[in-house]
């Protein structure tokens, strides 16, 4: 695939995930690791065809969702949405959805 500009728009998190990234730098690390991995479009821990959705969602201007796993736990999973108008991009944790 030809090389594309990923816009983030405003960069937010969740007071939840703020709050784990202020109290635990391998989870910030993480956190900045998988930003870096987002704007490559590399989506992370979703399906073929959920990654092929979000590839066509960069072309044609819908809301785009990644998925990264930290560990096996739930605690270590983010989510990175990005809206439709590409106006803000959150990291948050699945059960915030």
């Amino acid at each position: 695939m030809a090389e594309m500009s990923m816009k983030l728009g405003r960069l937010v998190a969740t007071k939840s995930v703020s709050d784990k990234m202020s109290t635990n730098r391998e989870f910030y690390n993480f956190v900045w690791k998988s930003l870096e991995r987002y704007v490559r479009m590399d989506w992370g821990d979703i399906t073929k065809e959920d990654k092929q959705q979000n590839d066509e969602a960069v072309l044609y201007g819908e809301r785009i969702l990644a998925v990264y796993k930290h560990d096996d736990s739930d605690e270590g999973t983010i989510w990175i949405i990005t809206e439709w108008d590409r106006s803000v991009t959150t990291v948050l944790f699945p059960d915030e959805y």
